[in-house]
């Protein structure tokens, strides 16, 4: 791991015959042929290249048994929520289904968190964390993970990945016995879950983004310096596509012909993207503030209230289905499911149904966030889908756009990871046409998330049984 960059003052270089003159170097800056050799020094080392050796064969188990563990969930889900309602004679889960689920989720869920080590993985409120769990937390993560995710949880299965990927390495390491030291702790860690990330996302360049921003490389000057480059390049973006059509002059493209004509932006789009990020940042606060609230409910007495705030989700999901006569896994699940048949057919869902599943899915997972074990970042991006689809009937304003602008809008809320949150949209949609829009919306979401007042601190966590977690928080609401 390269140091934090030393400031880029103006002095002397050591080569320099004086103070004042000039060399063939300077405008390069004087600090970078130190940055360049620190950088060569890491890479020497035999340290470091053992480490990268190890992460290349850390890759290929880590993902296997992520993909068995998505395979898993996928069909524990399934089961739950569509085998066993045909069995019974039904088309989908009745309206009180939710409720039995998730009392059993809760209970499960309170047990590992307050007998196993690791707690199950750390809260969900907290946002993600960099790096993995200990060995000796794993099968809490599992368990809580297994027992909330299918039965109902609004939550997703990305946090319990990246602490399974990265425990899984920090384990294969103890097996090996291979050498120890905080530099292999932390490259390892970031090393499997880089490959559990890729493995849901079926992307290794959202991994190592995501990565990048949760660990927080470059600490707070790196978003002070990347969000206006972000903005800029949006913008410039907008204004290069929109010259090129109103000219109809080319000036060549690096890039591959799709078949199927990509959605067109217009400047009816990109005006609602600015109105759209301001109101997903405004109404993801009170979810986040009660997710805040919530950890610390259910810190003072874990088993009890995280009943209680598990029955309060299935409350939700079950009124969602009483009221709309529609099913209540809408409601419930990451919901990554039901954002692919919300891309798919939008016009299926009228407004009244629009505004139940962001009320009660948003009320749901705010308990979710606070009590139980899971990711946040699917059901962030199924409510700004919902929100754009809502909204997309504006004049002016397309679907598509509305959905990119949603979905950054209330990614970037939750995570505050703006680069992350907009290749996650771009990689949803399938196509790049929308990204000045989810550029937009990504960064005006997160300077206004910024600039709120501070949400309550979380809970601190009691001291248990098993070794101290080693995964160093990262960057979350």
């Amino acid at each position: 791991m390269t140091e934090p960059t030393e400031p880029m003052e103006p002095g002397p270089r050591p080569d320099a015959a004086r103070p004042d003159a000039p060399h063939p170097d300077s405008a390069a800056g004087p600090s970078q042929p130190r940055e360049a050799d620190r950088l060569r020094a890491i890479l020497r080392s035999p340290g470091y290249l053992k480490a990268l050796a190890f992460s290349a064969f850390v890759g290929i188990p880590v993902s296997l048994v992520a993909f068995w563990f998505l395979a898993g969930l996928h069909a524990l889900e399934h089961a739950v929520w569509v085998s066993l309602p045909h069995a019974m004679g039904r088309d989908a889960p009745p309206w009180w289904w939710p409720l039995p689920l998730l009392l059993i989720a809760g209970v499960i869920v309170a047990l590992v968190v307050t007998h196993l080590p690791g707690a199950g993985g750390h809260i969900p409120a907290a946002g993600l964390s960099a790096g993995g769990s200990p060995p000796a937390a794993l099968p809490g993560v599992l368990i809580a993970a297994a027992a909330g995710l299918p039965l109902g949880a609004v939550l997703g299965p990305e946090a319990p990945l990246i602490a399974l990927g990265g425990g899984l390495a920090l384990l294969l390491r103890d097996l090996t016995r291979a050498p120890t030291s905080p530099m292999t702790t932390a490259l390892l860690g970031a090393a499997g879950a880089g490959a559990a990330i890729a493995a849901i996302f079926g992307n290794p360049l959202v991994a190592a983004v995501l990565l990048i921003e949760v660990a927080g490389v470059g600490g707070p000057e790196l978003f002070a310096v990347m969000l206006p480059a972000l903005l800029s390049s949006g913008i410039g973006s907008l204004v290069f596509t929109g010259f090129g059509r109103w000219t109809g002059l080319g000036t060549g493209k690096l890039g591959l012909k799709v078949a199927g004509a990509p959605p067109r932006l217009d400047a009816g789009d990109v005006l609602w993207a600015v109105v759209i990020a301001v109101g997903c940042a405004l109404l993801m606060r009170p979810v986040l503030f009660m997710a805040r609230r919530v950890s610390v409910f259910v810190s003072r007495s874990t088993l009890p209230r995280t009943v209680v705030c598990a029955l309060g989700a299935a409350a939700c999901t079950a009124l969602y289905a009483l009221i709309t006569g529609r099913s209540s896994a809408e409601a419930a699940l990451s919901g990554q499911a039901t954002l692919a048949q919300l891309a798919a057919d939008p016009h299926a869902w009228g407004i009244g149904a629009l505004i139940a599943v962001l009320l009660f899915k948003g009320v749901a997972y705010a308990l979710c966030l606070g009590s139980l074990r899971g990711g946040p970042i699917f059901p962030a991006l199924f409510l700004g889908a919902a929100a754009g689809v809502l909204v997309a009937p504006l004049p002016g304003l397309g679907v598509a756009p509305a959905m990119a602008a949603g979905m950054a809008a209330t990614a970037v809320s939750v995570m505050r990871l703006p680069v992350s949150s907009v290749v996650l949209v771009i990689l949803l949609l399938g196509s790049s046409a929308m990204m000045p829009v989810a550029i937009l919306a990504a960064v005006i979401a997160f300077v206004i998330t910024e600039l709120l007042p501070e949400l309550p601190p979380l809970p601190t966590p009691a001291p248990r049984p098993g070794p101290p977690a080693n995964a160093e928080a990262g960057r979350g609401p």
